[in-house]
């Protein structure tokens, strides 16, 4: 994998992760680069120094730091309302962990009470549960909920 800073035409500068320099090139070509901030498809690398490696029995004198681009608006905006829509979920409906494709399945069929309810299934339960005609949603993950 190489890493390349990049910027583009109205001057916002970021990076990206290819699996070589012709990988690059490939999707530069074809416009599948485009900016993080403004979506902006005419994206050139910017100059860089070649990244020399220390020996592996050598501590790092200065702690290396991970530098982002700015967060881009719209995502920002995207995230709250997925955050909202969690929030509204779980304020609204019973969560029933593991078991929610049972429970899906006896207030489809009116062997429970009908409410909203939300836990964890499978892709292969999912999947079962629309095919029995059982209208089921997965909801969004957020960032925070790798950590």
């Amino acid at each position: 994998m190489i890493r390349y800073d990049l910027t583009c035409d109205k001057g916002h500068d970021f990076d990206g992760w290819f699996r070589d320099s012709a990988a690059y090139d490939a999707q530069a070509k074809r416009g599948l680069v485009s900016c993080t901030v403004c979506g902006s498809a005419r994206v050139e690398k910017q100059l860089m120094a070649p990244g020399i490696p220390v020996k592996s029995n050598r501590k790092a004198e200065v702690a290396s730091t991970m530098v982002g681009g700015p967060p881009d608006p719209r995502l920002t905006a995207m995230l709250q309302m997925v955050r909202e829509l969690r929030k509204h979920v779980a304020e609204n409906a019973e969560y029933v962990g593991d078991r929610f494709a049972d429970e899906a399945r006896k207030i489809h069929y009116a062997e429970a009470e009908e409410r909203g309810i939300y836990g964890e299934a499978s892709p292969d339960d999912a999947k079962a549960l629309l095919e029995e005609g059982i209208a089921v949603h997965p909801l969004p993950r957020l960032p925070e909920d790798g950590n």
